[in-house]
């Protein structure tokens, strides 16, 4: 059995249904910008670096502009989610309450990831956040850093997220991979391929599996 000593999250689709949410936004902006719909597989092609990345190579002369409409649109956009999934916080209660280190590392750029944290009333329980860049996927990055930070065996930490590029990631910084196949965009069969450590489709299996990974560690 894992003993889990830390935990790193990703956000959209793990945390909560946002991924439809960001689809929104970008289509919004992209749609008065340049004059037609775009579909989402099209705005998820676009995806690694961050917002201020995609739409900085997009707009490269107006970018800032580009940028902050697009954050209008996200908050907007967020009145419509504004809970994590159905027992994520209970998730969250049950790690703190064992003294379990949190983190969050996702390829949002800063401002957004502001946004969906509060718009989820989960921002108090990540001390540590680490965002993307405009540059392209630094998730590993991101995960070292946060592992030197709490100096925790890697093996005594998961790393929690819906995309083969989160199990991948996990695995890239040594840490015990868990993916998060609950999200209604999530595709189980991609995440198995990736062959991560653990596999869950419900939160409620993933917070039995966190009890007794948890259990011998001080309340």
């Amino acid at each position: 059995m894992t003993t889990i000593r830390g935990a790193i999250f990703d956000l959209d689709g793990t945390l909560g249904d946002t991924l439809p949410i960001c689809y929104e936004a970008f289509g919004r902006v992209l749609r008065c910008r340049l004059g037609r719909e775009f579909e989402n597989e099209e705005i998820h092609a676009m995806f690694g670096p961050s917002e201020e990345g995609v739409l900085g190579r997009l707009f490269p002369d107006d970018g800032q502009a580009a940028l902050s409409e697009y954050l209008c649109a996200y908050s907007q956009a967020h009145e419509d989610c504004t809970a994590p999934f159905e027992g994520m916080r209970g998730v969250l209660d049950l790690l703190r309450r064992h003294g379990v280190e949190l983190g969050l590392v996702t390829g949002k750029g800063p401002g957004s990831a502001r946004i969906s944290l509060d718009a989820l009333g989960l921002g108090g329980f990540f001390p540590l956040v680490e965002t993307g860049s405009p540059r392209g996927g630094i998730k590993p990055a991101c995960m070292l850093r946060i592992l030197n930070c709490w100096q925790i065996p890697a093996r005594e930490v998961i790393g929690v997220g819906d995309s083969p590029s989160d199990v991948r990631s996990a695995r890239q910084a040594g840490i015990v991979s868990v993916a998060a196949a609950w999200s209604p965009t999530a595709v189980p069969s991609s995440l198995a391929a990736c062959q991560p450590d653990h596999l869950f489709r419900q939160v409620p299996g993933f917070r039995c599996w966190l009890e007794a990974a948890v259990s011998g560690l001080t309340e």
